[in-house]
């Protein structure tokens, strides 16, 4: 029987299956039908910083609707707190004590007192770890690429003061040098990094002439720039590595893991095959260990990063130049018609 544990923040996963953070994750009668087809862990769907204000800002409009009708009415309405983000966190905790399997929270916040305000209050709900999901389009022409890094190594460490339990930085690829922001979150003690997040893009309905909102699922090749990425920074960080986007079987799960990753976050693969293909990659990756004779993760993690590898430019430029002299063979394989 092949021993598919690993571990992954300091705490042991049965296999290196995590759920990302998703509509899926936020219903228990999933996360329970998630945890029977093997899922190692779940990343509860994220709490976002429009939720908080927007909400708040829609209960302050109908609590003062009527403010200055009559003097009398001004206190009609006493201070309330909002109960969207309240019931989130409420939610949040039943979804842990539903499952026996680890459950991780998701925070995407603006503003500098949101990320560590509300992390403290996500730890509250016994989940065992937070990510920050730093997914934000830039559309300043202002900020430059240095402050935007700092402040999201600033935000780390704040939230790190505040907080007990493992903290994760979830990662875009559109930073100049994604290698350098890794190493500074490093350096600011986050306890991982998801790489990559899967950013929303828009679409236009030319017909319409409007924009449209399609789901965003991932690619089965998206997986190959977070390979990349997990590749070069194995052995090179103190915090541990998860891969996502485009994670869609058991050969792309066992991939990352030979680049160096800790564990793996599938969403789309999901929707598309349902929640019970948990337990065919999960299947997958056994048989593969087998016929490969590895008795555990351990023995093949980290086997084709780049600092175990012999060949210096297996993850540089080089593969592009390879590619290009063997284009008489891609021209065989691929006539031109």
């Amino acid at each position: 029987m092949s021993n598919l544990k690993t571990n992954y923040l300091g705490i042991e996963l049965k296999n290196p299956i995590i759920v990302g953070a998703c509509g899926l994750t936020s219903d228990v009668q999933h996360l329970k039908k998630m945890e029977e087809a093997g899922a190692a862990a779940i990343v509860y769907k994220s709490l976002f910083e429009e939720q908080i204000q927007l909400e708040n800002l829609e209960l302050e409009q109908s609590l003062n609707a009527y403010d200055e009708r009559h003097a009398e009415m001004l206190r009609l309405f006493p201070g309330l707190d909002h109960a969207g983000p309240e019931e989130f966190l409420h939610d949040l905790s039943k979804a842990v004590k539903s499952v026996s399997i680890p459950v991780f929270a998701s925070l995407n916040a603006v503003y500098d007192e949101t990320w560590p305000e509300w992390a403290a209050r996500l730890e509250k709900t016994g989940v065992a770890g937070l990510e920050l999901n730093f997914y934000q389009a830039v559309t300043s022409f202002e900020d430059t690429a240095k402050e935007i890094v700092d402040k999201r190594v600033e935000i780390i460490s704040e939230v790190k003061k505040h907080l007990k339990i493992p903290v994760v930085a979830k990662l875009s690829p559109y930073y100049t040098n994604p290698l350098h922001v890794v190493k500074k979150m490093d350096s600011a003690n986050a306890d991982g990094f998801v790489l990559f997040n899967r950013l929303f893009q828009p679409d236009i309905d030319i017909e319409k002439v409007a924009h449209v909102y399609p789901y965003n699922f991932s690619n089965p090749d998206d997986h190959r720039l977070s390979l990349r990425y997990i590749g070069l920074l194995h052995g090179n960080i103190k915090g541990d590595l998860c891969a996502a986007n485009g994670i869609s079987d058991y050969a792309d799960v066992i991939r990352m893991i030979l680049a160096g990753a800790n564990t793996t976050q599938i969403v789309s693969t999901l929707y598309k095959n349902g929640i019970s293909y948990i337990s065919d990659i999960l299947t997958g990756i056994e048989d593969w260990m087998v016929r490969h004779n590895y008795k555990s993760i351990d023995e093949f993690r980290g086997k084709l990063s780049h600092k175990m590898l012999k060949d210096p430019f297996a993850y540089k430029r080089a593969q592009y130049v390879d590619i290009l002299m063997k284009s008489d063979k891609i021209l065989k394989d691929f006539p031109v018609l």
